[in-house]
């Protein structure tokens, strides 16, 4: 992902320096756990996230490129436990676990009171 004026941390409230902002490289981790099992879950479900324990450690300036890498470390039931990265042309950015949980997609958004 290029990081533009929309993905900072002055666009997005969350500070006011206009570097890549924490809720986004959350979202760019999150992204990378989901694609990590696509194609391998069982038809008719998805993951949920669960849990999610980052460290944004450097900024990344707009224009600047980061990309996400997970990795399925660990599955407990129906948790599954990522290690995620996110790096840019400078090194790590950021670096935790995220855990997500596998769930029955109608099952859940009738909870949700959604649409299945």
């Amino acid at each position: 992902m290029t990081v533009t004026d929309a993905d900072t941390a002055l666009a997005v409230g969350s500070g006011d320096v206009p570097v890549l902002a924490t809720p986004r490289v959350v979202a760019l981790a999150e992204q990378a756990s989901v694609a990590a099992v696509e194609g391998q879950l069982e038809p008719g479900t998805t993951t949920v996230g669960y849990r999610v324990q980052l460290d944004h450690l450097a900024p990344t300036p707009v224009g600047g490129v980061v990309e996400a890498e997970a990795h399925l470390a660990t599955i407990e039931g129906r948790r599954l436990t990522f290690r995620v990265s996110v790096n840019d042309g400078n090194g790590l950015v950021a670096a935790g676990r995220i855990t997500r949980v596998v769930v029955e997609r109608g099952r859940f958004l009738e909870k949700a009171g959604g649409a299945a």
